[in-house]
C-alpha cells in the first residue's frame, strides 16, 4: 500500500483540527457575549426566569463523549481508512454539528462559569487527541490504519453509548427521572439498533460490536426510566423550592416614622 502524500496527510490534520477547535471557538464566543451581558446589565438569566432558562443538574458529558465520536467515526469514514464508507462520514458529520448546537445551548443556559470554562477545557483535550490519533494512524500503523481507527471508535461509541449512564446513581438515589434524559436514551437505543442491522449487511465487525453493546445499553438505560417513572417520585419542576417571599404578617407594626421637615 502506497504511503499518503504529505499534501493529504496535512489536509486531513487540518480538518479534522479545524472541526474540533469550532467547538472551542462557539463557547469561547459564548463566554465573552455573556460576559458583557453581565457587565452591562442585560443578562438573559435574569432572576426571574432562571427555573426556565438554566441547565440545573443537567450534565454535558454524553453530548461531549459524542463530539469525539463522531469526529473519529468521520475519520474511519474517509477512503484513506477505508473505502466505500461515505454513509458513515455523511451522518457523523451531521451528528457533529448537532452535537455541538447542543453544547452551544448548554454553554449559553449554564450559570456557573466554571462549567463553561470546563467544556472548553474538555473539549481542548478532544481536539488534542484528535491530532495525536490522526497521526498516529497515518504513519506509524498506516499499514494497520483500518483495524486501529476502527479499534479506537469502537471505545469512543461504547463510552458515548455509555456516558448517561452518569445519571444513574442520581436516579437510583432520589427515585426521580427527572435529570434522565429519556430521549437521549431513546436516541441512543435507536441508534444502536439501526448501526447494528448495518453492520450486520455490511459485515462490519467494528460497526456490529460498538452498537450492539450500545443497543443493550440504551436497552437496560430505557428500563431504568420505566421503572422509576411508575415507581418513583413523580417530582417536577414545579416542586423546586422556590425563595422566601415577603407577607404583610411580616412587616413591621406600629406608625410609621414622620417624615423630616424640610429645612426653610
Amino acid at each position: 500500500m502506497n504511503q499518503p502524500s504529505s499534501l493529504t496527510i496535512s489536509a486531513v490534520i487540518l480538518w479534522f483540527l479545524l472541526s474540533s477547535l469550532l467547538a472551542v471557538l462557539q463557547l469561547s464566543t459564548w463566554d465573552l457575549l455573556t460576559q458583557s451581558s453581565e457587565l452591562s446589565g442585560m443578562s438573559s438569566l435574569s432572576a426571574s426566569s432562571s427555573h426556565q432558562k438554566a441547565v440545573e443538574e443537567f450534565q454535558p458529558y454524553p453530548y461531549l463523549c459524542t463530539v469525539m465520536n463522531c469526529i473519529i467515526w468521520m475519520f474511519y469514514g474517509l477512503p484513506v481508512v477505508k473505502k466505500d464508507n461515505i454513509l458513515v462520514l455523511t451522518i457523523n458529520s451531521v451528528g457533529l454539528v448537532i452535537e455541538l448546537l447542543y453544547l452551544t445551548v448548554y454553554v449559553v443556559y449554564a450559570n456557573d462559569r466554571k462549567e463553561r470554562l470546563g467544556v472548553g477545557c474538555i473539549l481542548l483535550c478532544e481536539a488534542a487527541s484528535t491530532v495525536v490519533i490522526v497521526l498516529v494512524a497515518l504513519w506509524p500503523l498506516y499499514t494497520h490504519i483500518t483495524l486501529f481507527v476502527g479499534i479506537t471508535a469502537d471505545v469512543f461509541n461504547i463510552i458515548m453509548y455509555a456516558a448517561p449512564l452518569a445519571i444513574w446513581r442520581k436516579v437510583i438515589e432520589t427515585r426521580s427521572v427527572e435529570y434522565m434524559p429519556f430521549w437521549l436514551s431513546l436516541a441512543g437505543f435507536s441508534n444502536g439498533i439501526c448501526w447494528t442491522v448495518y453492520g450486520l449487511l455490511q459485515f462490519d465487525i467494528f460497526i456490529l460490536v460498538s452498537n450492539g453493546l450500545g443497543a443493550l445499553f440504551g436497552f437496560v438505560q430505557l428500563a431504568l426510566y420505566a421503572f422509576f417513572f411508575f415507581n418513583g417520585h413523580r417530582k417536577t419542576k414545579d416542586q423546586v423550592k422556590q425563595p422566601p417571599q415577603l407577607h404583610l404578617s411580616h412587616l413591621p407594626s406600629g406608625p410609621s416614622p414622620s417624615p423630616s421637615p424640610l429645612p426653610a
